[in-house]
């Protein structure tokens, strides 16, 4: 019986995320006194897989089926539970991100299992309980939940673990195959667009995000974001109003109606702190806010906050930044 975690890999690389996942996934096996064995889908690079040794993985199973590169639901749902019955795996564990909770769903039905999300600690397992802190009310709140069933589903909230890198150490990695037919890819999508910001950066996978508000005060000025952006070497953003007003693409709409970001770093420019746009941050390792108003809400939630006009501020910031880089 050993401990499976789903990884999701962008453009041949595992993500950030992924490895969070796989290092809680092997600290649970250690726990439970077992292995981790992590499960692949799609274009990922072998060495990278390989790699996955580090975060305490010891085997990784890898469908390389060309129909994978995109995501299927159906047809990744009928791989991981293939890998979760082949390990006779009792714990599964995800990155809470849209692939993660879209899947563990539909494998808490397959499987008859208890799914948690949002994960913020590993599990509790004492006198045969399993119980798990999860992230309730975009953040405010946590709740811990007692996983009862055979079976037990965990989507990892991004951030809430620290990656583990043993260096040198290699997982082997094995072929997989779910013998999928086109039933598994009736709902295939028949195209999948990845929008980038400023940078080529992915706003869902960056590092650092800059993001730009009302304080703004028209699209005109929107090249302070982007020129501290590049320099950061960041992904841009910005809140509702802006992207319903036009002046900023809605795939760059940060909050709980938008994109969830989970960064190392997140750079708020008059930005007033809406509690729906703080749902969409709240999972920042830092944040830092400017904005005139010192009243602003954002400022309680903030780890630095600077109290000036973003227009006066940003340019300061852009020039350190490129103090940096010399």
């Amino acid at each position: 019986m050993s401990v499976l975690v789903f990884v999701e890999g962008l453009n041949g690389e595992i993500k950030k995320s992924s490895l969070e996942a796989a290092t809680y996934g092997s600290q649970v096996a250690q726990a439970m006194g077992t292995s981790a064995t992590a499960v692949a889908i799609g274009d990922v690079n072998e060495d990278a897989l390989a790699r996955l040794g580090e975060q305490g993985i010891s085997k990784v199973l890898y469908d390389a089926d060309d129909r994978l590169k995109q995501f299927v639901a159906d047809a990744y749902v009928k791989v991981i539970a293939k890998a979760a019955q082949q390990e006779n795996a009792k714990v599964l564990v995800f990155s809470n991100s849209n692939i993660g909770a879209a899947v563990g769903s539909k494998l808490a039905v397959r499987l008859n299992g208890s799914l948690a999300t949002n994960v913020t600690e590993l599990p509790k397992m004492d006198g045969g309980n399993f119980i798990v802190t999860r992230g309730v009310f975009s953040g405010k709140a946590f709740a811990d939940v007692n996983l009862t069933s055979d079976v037990k589903i965990i989507a990892v909230k991004k951030n809430s673990t620290d990656i583990t890198s043993n260096a040198g150490n290699t997982a082997t990695v094995e072929k997989l195959s779910a013998d999928l037919t086109d039933a598994e890819f009736a709902a295939a999508p028949k195209e999948t667009v990845m929008q980038d910001t400023s940078g080529g950066v992915l706003l869902q996978e960056a590092e650092i995000v800059v993001s730009g508000g009302r304080g703004m005060k028209g699209p005109e000025n929107w090249h302070l974001i982007e020129e501290l952006a590049k320099e950061l070497g960041a992904a841009t953003a910005c809140s509702k109003p802006v992207s319903d007003i036009g002046w900023r693409p809605h795939h760059e709409h940060v909050g709980q109606t938008g994109i969830t970001v989970s960064p190392n770093l997140y750079i708020a420019a008059g930005i007033s702190g809406a509690i729906q746009h703080l749902a969409g941050v709240n999972s920042s390792k830092v944040i830092v806010v400017i904005n005139k108003d010192p009243e602003a809400p954002f400022f309680k939630a903030a780890d630095y906050g600077i109290v000036g006009d973003a227009l006066e501020v940003l340019p300061k910031l852009i020039e350190a930044a490129k103090a940096l880089d010399k």
